[in-house]
C-alpha cells in the first residue's frame, strides 16, 4: 500500500507539473519575445534618426539590421549580421511600397531566403525561415536633398528601417527555464513520493498494529482486544469495528460451547435412562417386565429421535442458506388445518382458530407448519383448559397469535425462553417439559422467513405473536 500511494501520488504530481511546467514554457516565451521586441525597437530608433540626419548607420555593429530605399537595388545600408548570411545580395527585406494598404500596415514579419552556403559563425542564425521584425518607413519628404544624397537616394525615394527580433534571446531563457523546471519537477516528484511513502508508514503503524493483535486471537482464546487510539480518526473507527466484531465471535463461540454441552446434556439424560433399563432387564431377565422396559426403550429412543432432528434443523438455519422456491402459503388455511389434526389425548384442551380472510405469505409450506406446530406444542404443554389460534391480516402484515391461559411467562425471562434448551418448568419431568429447542427454532424459521416472533404481555397465560411480511393472494384465488 505504502509503493502503491507514493506512486499515485508521484503520477498525480507528475501530470500536475507537466501542466504547469507547459503553462510556464509558454508564458516564458511570450514574455521574454516581448523583451527581445522591446530590444529591437531600441536599437530601430537611434537607426531611424541617423538616417533621418542623413548619416549612413554603422556597418560593422552586430545589430541585424537592413535599410532599402524605392529606386535602389542595394541596401542603404544593413549590419554585419545580414551581410554575413547574405554576401553579395543586393538586398535582403523587401523594398517598401509606396502606395495601397500595404504601405500603411507595417511588417510583423518576414520570410528570408536560404542560402545553402551560409555556415553561421554566430549564435544569431538567421539566414531562412520567418523572422519577426520591427520597421520604421521614412518618407521621402523628411529628408532634405543633401542629406538623400548622402544616403545615395533619390530625393522622391521612400525609405524603410528593418531591425530583425533575435529569437535566441527568448529560445534561451526559455531553454534555460525549461531545464530548471524539468530538474526541479523532478526533484519534487522524488521528494512528494517519498514524503506520501513515509507519511502512509506513519499512518499505517496503527493498523500494524492492529493486525498483530488480531493475529494474535485464536480459537482458544478469543478475549484479544485492539488497542483504540485516541485520535478520533478512521483509525479509531477501525478499532472500534474490530473489537465489536471480537467481541461478536467471543459471544458467537460462548453460544457455541453453551449449546455442545446443552446438546450432549440433553443427550445424556435419555441415554442413561435408556441404558440403565437395558441392562436392569439383561441383569434380571426372569424378574422384568419387557413389554414395560420395551415401552420405556422406545420413548427414549423418541426423545433423542426428536432431539436429533431438532439439532439438525438448528444446524441447517444457522447456515442461512435461502429458500429455494418460495410458495405462496395461506396461513389462515394451515392454521385450521393443524387445528382440526392436533392431538389432544393426553389431557383434556380446547383448540381453536379464529380467522376472517385469507393470509397469504411468502415461504417453505413445511417450514411455516413446523413454526406453527412448534408454538401449538409450547402452548399445549402449559395451557390449563384452552389455545386459541387468531390470523388477521394488517396493512401489509400477517398476524398470527397463539394464546394459551396457562400460567404465562414472567417479564424477565420473555426473552430468554427464546435461547436454546432454555425451560422455565425444569421441575416438571423432562419427558414432558420438552428439549427447550421449539421456541428457538421457531424464531429462526420466522427470522428465516424476514419476519418476528415475540411474546405479548397478557394477564392470563401467554400470547406468541408471529409476524410476517403479507403477500398478494395467487392468481384465480
Amino acid at each position: 500500500m505504502r509503493a502503491r500511494t507514493a506512486l499515485a501520488v508521484a503520477s498525480a504530481t507528475a501530470v500536475i507539473l507537466v501542466g504547469i511546467g507547459w503553462w510556464v514554457h509558454h508564458d516564458v516565451y511570450r514574455q521574454s519575445t516581448q523583451i527581445a521586441e522591446e530590444q529591437a525597437k531600441s536599437q530601430l530608433w537611434p537607426l531611424c534618426d541617423q538616417v533621418r540626419q542623413g548619416v549612413v548607420p554603422d556597418s560593422t555593429t552586430t545589430v541585424p539590421y537592413e535599410v532599402v530605399a524605392t529606386g535602389r537595388r542595394t541596401a542603404v545600408a544593413s549590419g554585419r549580421t545580414l551581410r554575413d548570411a547574405y554576401p553579395g545580395t543586393h538586398h535582403v527585406m523587401p523594398t517598401p511600397p509606396t502606395k495601397g494598404v500595404a504601405a500603411l500596415t507595417p511588417l510583423t514579419s518576414v520570410r528570408l531566403p536560404v542560402n545553402r552556403d551560409y555556415n553561421p559563425r554566430d549564435i544569431f542564425g538567421i539566414a531562412g525561415g520567418t523572422q519577426r521584425v520591427v520597421t520604421c518607413d521614412i518618407e521621402a519628404d523628411e529628408l532634405s536633398r543633401d542629406k538623400a544624397a548622402a544616403l545615395g537616394v533619390a530625393a522622391d525615394a521612400h525609405l524603410r528601417v528593418y531591425v530583425v527580433v533575435l529569437p535566441h534571446t527568448a529560445e534561451a531563457i526559455t531553454k534555460t527555464t525549461d531545464g530548471l523546471l524539468l530538474g526541479a519537477g523532478l526533484v519534487g516528484v522524488v521528494l512528494i513520493a517519498a514524503v506520501a511513502y513515509f507519511a502512509v508508514r506513519i499512518a499505517l503503524r496503527p493498523v500494524e498494529a492492529i493486525r498483530v493483535l488480531t493475529a494474535s486471537v485464536t480459537p482458544s482464546d478469543p478475549r484479544e482486544r485492539v488497542t483504540v487510539p485516541a485520535t478520533g480518526h478512521e483509525i479509531t473507527a477501525l478499532a472500534t469495528t474490530i473489537n465489536t466484531t471480537l467481541q461478536r465471535l467471543d459471544n458467537a463461540a460462548a453460544q457455541q460451547r453453551r449449546f455442545v454441552a446443552d446438546a450432549a446434556h440433553e443427550l445424556r439424560s435419555p441415554l442413561t435412562t435408556l441404558l440403565a433399563s437395558l441392562e436392569v432387564a439383561l441383569a434380571y431377565p426372569e424378574r422384568t417386565d419387557w413389554p414395560a422396559a420395551a415401552t420405556t426403550a422406545a420413548r427414549q429412543t423418541r426423545r433423542l429421535q426428536a432431539l436429533a432432528e431438532d439439532l439438525l434443523l438448528l444446524a441447517r438455519l444457522d447456515t442461512r442458506t435461502p429458500i429455494a422456491v418460495p410458495e405462496t402459503v395461506d396461513l389462515t388455511a394451515l392454521a385450521s388445518r393443524l387445528t382440526e389434526q392436533y392431538p389432544l389425548t393426553e389431557r383434556p384442551l380446547t383448540l381453536t382458530c379464529d380467522s376472517t380472510a385469507p393470509a397469504h405469505a411468502h415461504g417453505n409450506p413445511d417450514e411455516y407448519e413446523r413454526l406453527l406446530r412448534n408454538l401449538i406444542d409450547n402452548a399445549a404443554r402449559h395451557a390449563a383448559h384452552r389455545i386459541q389460534i387468531t390470523v388477521r391480516n394488517q396493512d401489509d402484515w400477517v398476524v398470527l397469535a397463539v394464546h394459551d391461559d396457562g400460567p404465562g411467562v414472567p417479564t424477565e425471562d420473555a426473552e430468554r425462553i427464546f435461547e436454546r434448551f432454555v425451560r422455565l418448568d425444569d421441575a416438571r419431568s423432562r419427558d414432558h417439559g420438552g428439549t427447550g429447542l421449539g421456541l428457538a427454532i421457531a424464531r429462526d424459521l420466522a427470522h428465516r422467513h424476514r419476519g418476528t416472533l415475540t411474546l405479548t404481555p397478557r394477564t392470563l397465560g401467554a400470547c406468541f405473536q408471529l409476524r410476517l411480511p403479507r403477500a398478494p393472494a395467487p392468481a384465480g384465488k
